[in-house]
């Protein structure tokens, strides 16, 4: 279809969207990606963060990824996510609540390796929080 572009999004339970779009963007690892019809082909890592899904000139729709790939190319865009839900789903107090646990773990890290998860996850989790409306 001319003007709009193919978008999949896959997490490792399910395809959680395969439809097109106006346009899509993306939290890229160096920044955000806004894809359009006739991107320029490009693979790129993703940063935990919020993609927005555009359709009839609005944000149609909005997910929390905590990481993974796009592969762009000029009728497509793929993500390839590590974990991913919809924004609409989150509940902050929630999140609050494993923010905390996150940060007992890292207090109560002994490797360099429990270290370093428990960073990522309050990494993850933060920006999971930041993706709340009002939060």
């Amino acid at each position: 279809m001319a003007g709009r572009v193919n978008f999949e999004l896959v997490s490792p339970e399910r395809v959680l969207v395969s439809d097109t779009f106006d346009m899509v963007v993306i939290p890229g690892g160096d920044g955000d990606i806004g894809v359009l019809p006739d991107h320029a082909p490009l693979i790129s890592t993703i940063r935990p963060g919020v993609i927005d899904i555009h359709d009839d000139g609005k944000v149609a729709h909005q997910v929390f990824v905590a990481g993974g790939f796009a592969e762009v190319l000029p009728d497509r865009c793929t993500v390839l996510a590590e974990r991913a839900l919809m924004v609409a789903s989150i509940d902050a107090g929630d999140v609050r609540a494993r923010i905390e646990a996150a940060e007992l773990d890292l207090r109560d890290a002994e490797s360099d390796a429990d270290r370093t998860r428990a960073k990522d996850e309050l990494a993850v989790l933060n920006a999971m929080l930041e993706a709340v409306p009002d939060s």
